[in-house]
């Protein structure tokens, strides 16, 4: 369905954050969010609500968590492939009921664990792991696998072959956190080529995260720098997280988002969406400006920290330009 949609329209809007939108209607830290699809199935259903009536087309399911070893952290990981299967029916219930198309991805998120040789989970056992999930997902009717926030090559591999066992469509995103790069170091040039790899190949590759629009960006236009790549995708934070008391606050304002959603188109994504901090409200100023906008050119870096704020993890590069241009003006 994903390429079906794609297909019809220029862009493609995600949705904003699960999580923190959750916290803010009640959910506890330390909770495990997949509870809630029992506890509180109307919250859940009415977040994605609130993002379909922002103009999203893409909703994601209440499973980022949903693996069995993250849900062991709960004490909940045999009930791993029931609470996908709910995850997806509550999702598709919302996407029933609107008025145009909407694509129900499933959220599939990082098992937590390192991978061997660095960690004690092999690639095969991952693998399982991961079409316990997915099996869980399809059964409650999501469209595609949204595999997301990875930072190891190893492990988006292990959910892309649990994927491709089971003959379901999807997308992979990584989180460039760490000087452009993912924790484990893997560059956003490199991306499109690793996706490249895989078999079946992924139907969009892209960034989502992070720490911030501006670095997110960046590594957008670095995945676009190939001309034969994939669909991309662009799910920035909105902003960056602050401290406020007990509550972290993000300093994305709607307008910024907006910013962000038209430079994020300028770079190449083709699927735009938010993520941590992204509220409905933040989703909407983003469809207003990409349904007013016309691609321009690719931004340059200058452009973008112009609009979005200076990068939160500097590439040595641009540390560097950033001194130059210091020393330029004193």
């Amino acid at each position: 369905m994903l390429e079906e949609r794609l297909a019809e329209r220029p862009f493609l809007l995600a949705d904003g954050a699960t999580g923190t939108n959750l916290f803010e209607m009640g959910l506890v830290s330390g909770e495990a969010p997949e509870l809630w699809l029992e506890a509180h199935p109307d919250r859940v259903m009415a977040l994605h609500q609130s993002f379909v009536d922002a103009g999203a087309d893409i909703i994601l399911t209440n499973s980022f968590g949903g693996n069995a070893r993250r849900l062991m952290l709960h004490d909940l990981h045999s009930r791993a492939r029931e609470l996908n299967r709910k995850a997806a029916l509550l999702a598709r219930e919302v996407a029933a009921k609107a008025p145009r198309p909407i694509v129900v991805a499933g959220s599939v998120g990082p098992t937590g664990d390192l991978l061997a040789p660095l960690g004690n989970l092999t690639e095969e056992e991952a693998v399982e792991v991961f079409v316990e999930q997915i099996a869980g997902l399809m059964e409650g009717g999501a469209h595609l696998a949204w595999i997301e926030t990875m930072s190891a090559a190893e492990e988006m591999r292990a959910a892309a072959k649990a994927a491709a066992r089971l003959a379901m469509p999807f997308t992979l995103t990584a989180s460039f956190d760490t000087a452009g790069r993912t924790m484990m170091g893997l560059p956003p040039s490199g991306f499109a080529e690793f996706a490249a790899s895989l078999a079946p190949r992924p139907v969009a590759v892209g960034a989502n995260c992070g720490v911030g629009a501006s670095d997110l960006v960046m590594s957008v236009l670095d995945i676009a720098a190939n001309p034969q790549g994939p669909v991309i995708i662009a799910k920035a934070n909105a902003g960056v997280p602050q401290w406020q008391g007990a509550h972290i606050h993000y300093s994305g304002t709607p307008e910024v988002m907006a910013e962000y959603a038209r430079l994020a188109c300028d770079a190449g994504a083709r699927i735009i969406g938010g993520c941590c901090g992204t509220s409905p409200v933040h989703l909407a100023s983003m469809r207003r400006a990409l349904d007013g906008h016309q691609r321009r050119a690719p931004p340059s870096f200058e452009t973008v920290v112009a609009a979005l704020g200076p990068l939160a993890q500097p590439r040595k590069e641009q540390a560097g330009a950033g001194r130059r241009r210091e020393r330029r003006r004193v």
